[in-house]
């Protein structure tokens, strides 16, 4: 036993000054551990690489007849080739459903739009060779389809919702670069909560552009792989907004004119409708979405501090995009929410959060919001103007504007999907 124990204790003291030796040897500079101990990692990338590079996105955009997107427009047109910078028309409507959801004509754009004297602005351009493109869009106006063919399930028009659905499909699984990655590299709009309805869980392993998750599996779509977009404002933008007191300006302290009447997690907005009647600084309204009623909110919003956003028929809501435009601090009521570019915007520099059990609590709210400070509303007031270029879409596009920020968000999902694939 004495000899195997004086075994053990010199090896053990063997074991130690190798330890000291190659310790030494490191920091010393001597031995380079990552060529001698481990040749198999030279030929791995470095770790502090970054996945992407700071180039623009490559984009291949599939070359679909204009029944899938801007044949939507104008369905009088029988023209089927697909559009270009040249032809691609002017978005037609100033409100409604479809502007809202309009995420998918913006994304386009951005592609068709052919200045090569860009400044740097884009973040995604497209390429014709369809090897060296990093990702696929997909020109479907899914929502605007559900908006125009859909949208009463009872109507037989929604059959050629469900036939757009079933034939671009059927175009993808033709593409050999559809079937080489089973869709995962290729980027889909599907904004509004119900669009793509009904091949949904075909198209589940692509990279969805989408509102939030509230009508989605997370199977189907999930913040690993899919992006979140913010709506359309539907309000003008608060352009000239440089009163020289910005903070006594605003004379109504929270303000909301809009649908009290919602599905899910929207069902607040009636109950709040009870607890915030009889507050005198408090502007709460039931109201529709027409050109009249929105003007209307519009200047509601320049002359209020506090914008309020409960949840809508899904976590999200368009209100939240429109308040942000308008410079009007948002205060947002939804538990579920998930929130566009959040891993680039801290949405708590210039919004405030209350939990659906916090803004029921009758006068809590309101008490919370009069004691605001004054100088943190200030703060964030003036951060609202700062960020407030990131939710405009636009054409030509603009650096760092909604669809340019938009193309970034689906960059990061890349390596994901490359790792997916291979």
């Amino acid at each position: 036993m004495k000899i195997v124990e004086k075994k053990t204790v010199i090896i053990l003291s063997l074991i130690v000054i190798l330890i000291l030796l190659i310790t030494y040897s490191i920091f010393s500079g001597t031995v380079n551990v990552r060529s001698n101990f481990f040749p198999l990692l030279q030929s791995l990338p470095n770790h502090t690489t970054p996945c992407i590079t700071e180039s623009p996105l490559k984009v291949y955009m599939y070359d679909l007849p204009r029944r899938f997107n801007i044949g939507m427009l104008n369905r009088r047109s029988s023209d089927e080739t697909p559009v270009t910078s040249r032809t691609l028309p002017p978005w037609p409507w100033n409100y409604g459903l479809s502007k809202q959801h309009s995420v998918e004509y913006w994304m386009m754009a951005s592609l068709l739009y052919d200045d090569d004297d860009d400044d740097g602005r884009r973040e995604a351009v497209r390429v014709s060779d369809p090897e060296s493109a990093d990702v696929f869009f997909v020109p479907f106006f899914s929502s605007l389809s559900f908006n125009t063919y859909g949208i009463n399930m009872t109507d037989p028009s929604t059959k050629f919702d469900r036939q757009l659905q079933v034939d671009v499909l059927k175009l993808l699984r033709q593409s050999k670069y559809w079937q080489r990655s089973a869709g995962r590299n290729h980027v889909i709009p599907m904004q509004h909560p119900i669009a793509f309805k009904f091949l949904r869980e075909q198209v589940n392993a692509s990279i969805l552009i989408v509102a939030d998750f509230g009508r989605y599996t997370k199977i189907t779509a999930n913040l690993s792989k899919d992006v979140v977009a913010p709506y359309m404002h539907v309000v003008d933008s608060f352009t000239d907004d440089d009163p020289p007191e910005p903070h006594e300006s605003r004379t109504t302290l929270l303000f909301f004119r809009g649908r009290t009447v919602r599905k899910n997690e929207g069902k607040v907005r009636a109950k709040l409708a009870k607890i915030l009647v009889g507050f005198e600084d408090v502007h709460y309204e039931h109201s529709y979405a027409t050109e009249e009623n929105i003007k209307a909110s519009s200047q509601g919003m320049h002359s209020s501090k506090f914008c309020l956003n409960p949840a809508g028929d899904t976590p999200s809501s368009c209100r939240l995009f429109d308040a942000i435009a308008s410079h009007c601090v948002p205060v947002i009521v939804s538990d579920k929410i998930e929130l566009p570019y959040e891993d680039e915007i801290n949405y708590k520099e210039f919004s405030v959060f209350f939990s659906v059990k916090e803004a029921l609590v009758p006068g809590y709210m309101v008490t919370k919001l009069r004691e605001f400070p004054k100088e943190r509303w200030l703060v964030m007031w003036r951060r609202l103007k700062n960020v407030s270029h990131h939710f405009e879409f636009q054409y030509p596009p603009k650096k760092e504007d909604a669809v340019n920020m938009l193309w970034r968000q689906v960059k990061h999902k890349v390596p994901a999907a490359r790792l997916a694939v291979h």
